[in-house]
């Protein structure tokens, strides 16, 4: 676990590492160091094989409240560097796109608000999972902000009808609400409900191979891009070989034949 005066914190418990943005006074408002600490994470354990599941989750009850607007306000009035303000949302926008990319299978866990940045970590991750009450909105427009960063990713997960309605309207939605659109894929009635739809999800994805799940991510994202049909199902076929050949898949197979769990199987306490 890092410091408690840091803007997230990490709880790693065997293959699960729970990620904690960590500024409860401020609804875990998203500064530049914040998001620098995401990124931090997410690049460092890129190439560890030893963590399969990340679990994001806001201490104090809320997710995130999007971005911290003291901060945005104290720059407007101080005419700070617009170099400075591209800078930071183009490092906050890295940041999405490397969580988006993780090998690692992905769970959000919102309770509370995911305003803004909130809401642009929801739809980049793989799973998202809600209070029922809690409340997602793209708030930017009500502030005379845009939503620049996270825009391309609402737009991935939930289409372009959708991301306008909301992004121009800064319409509020409930956790129930954000499952009907797509944008979490289950919502609980109460916190005892959704930590065992956490438990639930993460024990799912502690049962597949880790391997066979970073390249099943990669082939999807690059299926919502601009590759040729051809091209992709090419890359497809080929990954589907190496898959069976390499050492996920003739454990697999293998443990299928023979009745038996794979290797991989793991429980979290």
């Amino acid at each position: 676990m890092t410091s408690k005066a840091s803007p997230i914190l990490l709880k790693a418990r065997g293959p699960l590492l729970e990620l904690w943005l960590n500024r409860p006074e401020q609804r875990n408002a998203m500064t530049p160091q914040m998001a620098l600490d995401i990124l931090a994470c997410f690049e460092a354990i890129r190439d560890d094989p030893t963590v399969r599941v990340v679990v994001m989750r806001g201490a104090g009850g809320t997710f995130c409240a999007g971005a911290d607007l003291k901060a945005l306000a104290a720059a407007g009035q101080a005419g700070g560097s617009a170099d400075a303000l591209k800078t930071s949302n183009r490092q906050f926008a890295h940041m999405l796109q490397t969580v988006n990319a993780a090998p690692q299978a992905v769970i959000a866990v919102v309770e509370g608000y995911a305003m803004g940045g909130g809401f642009g970590l929801a739809c980049v991750s793989d799973i998202t999972l809600a209070h029922a009450d809690a409340i997602f909105a793209m708030t930017e427009v009500t502030r005379g902000i845009v939503p620049a960063a996270i825009s391309p990713f609402v737009v991935a997960r939930i289409g372009l009808t959708a991301a306008r309605r909301f992004a121009v309207s800064g319409a509020r939605l409930t956790g129930t609400q954000a499952r009907e659109c797509g944008l979490a894929h289950a919502c609980a009635a109460d916190a005892a409900a959704l930590d065992q739809a956490v438990t639930a999800a993460v024990s799912a994805i502690l049962k597949c191979a880790p391997q066979a799940v970073a390249a099943t991510k990669q082939l999807m994202l690059r299926a919502a891009g601009p590759t040729p049909l051809p091209q992709l199902l090419d890359e497809a076929a080929g990954a589907f070989a190496d898959a069976v050949l390499g050492a996920e898949g003739r454990e697999g197979t293998r443990a299928f034949v023979e009745k038996r769990a794979p290797s991989w199987v793991v429980e979290v306490e």
